[in-house]
């Protein structure tokens, strides 16, 4: 829980701060050098972002050191006829096609589909594309550059890494869209 709402919180920031940083605010009047909005907003851009990677390294240590449902996250059984089986009756009843399959612990195999797929890939993306946008302000000596300096030139150029990191937040933002709605049918419909 605590994961999740440090991630919710540090999208919600995220989300904002690199709206603005998109589009930004008016300037105001007078000697640029009094002013210092954007500023501040890349800052809080950038603490929430370290925020979001540094939670995420700490879920993937739990994913190691946790209970079993804690490593569902990270992986899927693919290759298990009654893993997709199950994902097929989820989807009819999210989809008011039919009753509910069934019941489980941790996440139904849809939302672990779901999860894996439009969040945490997700996720990995816009903290390494983030991360690599952060470096190129870094400089190319600094350790950022070294760690993280190979997503721009794999993606193509710096504005096609922006344009990707940008267009990642709307899909962080549709995802929550879907994780919200599907928790609030299970507690409604579910009774889960």
């Amino acid at each position: 829980r605590l994961w999740h709402w440090t991630n919710a919180l540090a999208i919600l920031v995220l989300a904002v701060t690199g709206w603005l940083i998109a589009s930004p605010l008016a300037s105001p009047v007078g000697e640029a050098s009094e002013h210092f909005r954007m500023g501040y907003v890349r800052f809080v851009h950038f603490v929430a972002g370290y925020v979001l990677g540094i939670g995420l390294l700490g879920r993937i240590y739990w994913a190691f050191v946790g209970n079993p449902y804690a490593r569902e996250l990270f992986w899927l059984p693919l290759f298990q006829m009654a893993y997709w089986r199950d994902v097929w009756a989820m989807m009819k009843w999210y989809g008011f096609l039919s009753t509910r399959p069934g019941q489980y612990v941790g996440h139904n195999p849809l939302a672990r589909l779901i999860m894996f797929v439009l969040f945490l890939c997700q996720l990995v993306f816009m903290v390494l594309t983030g991360f690599a946008l952060y470096a190129e302000g870094q400089g190319v000596d600094s350790w950022f550059d070294g760690v993280f300096g190979w997503v721009i030139p794999l993606l193509g150029q710096s504005q096609d890494v922006h344009t990707l990191h940008h267009l990642g937040m709307w899909a962080l933002l549709s995802f929550i869209l879907v994780h919200v709605y599907a928790a609030v049918r299970e507690e409604i419909v579910g009774r889960s």
